[in-house]
């Protein structure tokens, strides 16, 4: 507010001088020129009826000549003070037309309007840096879920973009340079609604650079970021950083994974799908024979380290290793968009082909020249860029990779869900049998939709009704929460994944187990499952009858009619 101030007055002096002093000597002229009035007697024009006298010959109004007829010295004295004062008001309005467009008043506006919007949030909320691929994303999840959310881009389309948004909640967002502490600070960083800062943007060195100043500025904030390489990675782990996504790394283990356990990535797929939308289908990519890789950057040597640590036959194709380095399997000099290349590699005998470069047209053109080449290959491409995504759906790949949307989708499982995170942490250690069951038991449930999944905490808040129940009453059991409040008869379509507390976690509890105070749950099953296991962890009439099978009246007046009842009741005979 000060800045814009000091702006306006800082621009407007010139022009609000100029109007003092027009109206100064303008008014000093009628006070001092001699009038006559009706009588002829000689009369003076007060401060006050010269100044009212000004107002309205200056804006041309015209009311007359007021309060009497004026000499003509007084005339040609108005006449001149008239064509000054316009002149003078056409200046002044010219300057604050010209004030309005300046840039910086425009931005130190915004700026405060950004400030208050953020100020006035009454909820936590999340401030997310770069509104790119990720970004984007990952607000619409958050919005989605009636979480808030503060962005900051230095990019204008961007931010215009998110405006155009058709969200569930309003997002304030800003255009600025994020690398600045100050303009962390205006977007809320040390408020106490801010519960986490995501520093998606597609440079490291940013990222690297905000999660630093969101340690220092806000130490309790949760900080997620970005980093595509393990240097970045590293210097943001020694400060502490909460989270850290690599994509490339991410997508590497998850597809090693596949290789060897598909099931367990199914699950993965199934669980980390948006809620409402349909199942999609099982992949199950060859775990033996040649795998060719095409592309040595980033991506490629994730790939290269974790699928040569399962002994799998590789073969790299890479037209600059003197930049990216050689691996140490097979190696061919080329992009692998021409037939040679990728015969040199042995495409013939490959049992799949991943096409890893970051360009998007050498990696449609190496898909669609290996299948024509070997039809019965498993392709796995990568999408770089969003925009592009009609052309990567058409060449009909059977794993598409992109690097925004795999961050933005771990993000999501860890801030909606974190729970699920943890789990699918813990499912890597089990068998492929374990994962194939499991699966077996959820689509059972849910069909072909996506399973909900949430997560309960076992306290005061999350669960009220079972911390009504008597001192002398043990909390229910997990099988308890399982049935269905309209039917205690009935099971709820939901399965317990996880129970987390102070000891450790277990996988697929067992149903008779006794909830503890502090336990947290992870569950997933078929849409209504959760709002139904809520009525009965927040309502004590409807845990009643999940427990006991009854429930208890509602209201003094029942109350007294089923007492009087049972009073009235005659006493069983025998």
């Amino acid at each position: 507010m000060e800045n814009i101030f000091f702006l306006i007055f800082r621009r407007m002096r010139t022009p609000l001088l100029a109007l003092i002093v027009t109206y100064s000597v303008a008014m000093a002229g009628l006070v001092l020129i001699p009038g006559r009035d009706a009588n002829g007697d000689i009369v003076y024009f007060s401060f006050f009826h010269a100044f009212y006298f000004v107002s309205y010959t200056a804006t041309t109004i015209g009311y007359g000549e007021l309060p009497h007829a004026l000499t003509d010295a007084q005339r040609i004295w108005v006449t001149f003070c008239v064509y000054a004062t316009v002149i003078v008001w056409l200046y002044s309005i010219g300057s604050l037309i010209a004030l309005l467009q300046d840039k910086t008043l425009r931005r130190a506006m915004q700026e405060m309007a950004f400030g208050r919007r953020v100020r006035a949030i009454g909820e936590p909320f999340y401030l997310i840096c770069g509104y790119g691929q990720t970004g984007s994303g990952l607000v619409r999840a958050l919005t989605d879920r009636g979480q808030r959310a503060v962005v900051l881009d230095n990019n204008p389309e961007r931010v215009d973009l998110l405006k155009l948004e058709n969200l569930r909640e309003y997002v304030p967002s800003l255009r600025a340079d994020v690398r600045r502490p100050d303009n962390l600070l205006l977007a809320g960083l040390r408020l106490p609604g801010c519960q986490g800062v995501l520093t998606l943007t597609s440079d490291n060195q940013v990222n690297l650079k905000v999660a630093l100043a969101a340690k220092l500025l806000h130490p309790s904030a949760k900080v997620i970021c970005r980093a595509d390489t393990h240097e970045i990675e590293a210097n943001m782990a020694s400060f502490g950083t909460d989270h850290i996504y690599n994509p490339f790394d991410t997508f590497a283990v998850y597809f090693a994974t596949a290789l060897q356990a598909p099931c367990l990535t199914l699950l993965q797929d199934w669980l980390g799908e948006l809620r409402g939308g349909k199942l999609r289908e099982p992949i199950y990519p060859p775990s033996e024979g040649l795998w060719i890789i095409c592309g040595f950057g980033r991506f490629g040597k994730a790939l290269y380290e974790h699928l040569y640590d399962q002994d799998t036959e590789l073969t790299v194709i890479e037209a600059r290793p003197e930049r990216t380095g050689k691996p140490g399997c097979r190696f061919v000099r080329g992009l692998g968009t021409e037939a040679v290349t990728l015969e040199q590699a042995g495409v013939h005998k490959a049992v799949g082909i991943i096409a890893g470069t970051d360009n998007d047209a050498n990696n449609l053109s190496i898909v669609m020249t290996a299948k024509e080449l070997n039809p019965k290959l498993f392709t796995v491409v990568r999408e770089n860029h969003l925009m592009n995504r009609e052309l990567f759906e058409a060449v009909q790949a059977d794993v598409l990779m992109h690097p925004s949307l795999i961050v933005a989708n771990r993000i999501r499982m860890l801030l909606g869900t974190p729970l699920l995170t943890e789990f699918v942490q813990s499912a890597r250690f089990e068998d492929d049998a374990w994962a194939c069951q499991l699966i077996s038991r959820i689509l059972a449930l849910v069909h072909d939709k996506v399973p909900d999944v949430w997560q309960v905490r076992i306290d005061a808040e999350g669960a009220y009704a079972l911390f009504q129940l008597r001192a002398d009453e043990p909390l229910p059991t997990i099988g308890d929460l399982l049935r269905d409040p309209r039917d205690r008869g009935e099971d709820l379509p939901a399965i317990v994944l996880m129970r987390r507390r102070e000891s450790g976690r277990t996988l697929l509890p067992d149903p008779d187990d006794r909830l503890r105070e502090g336990d947290q749950l992870l569950l997933c099953g078929r849409g209504g499952a959760h709002s139904s296991m809520l009525w009965t962890l927040q309502n004590t009439h409807a845990l009643t009858y999940v427990l006991h099978g009854e429930s208890p009246p509602r209201g003094l007046v029942w109350a007294w009619l089923q007492a009087l009842e049972r009073r009235l009741r005659p006493p069983r005979r025998g």
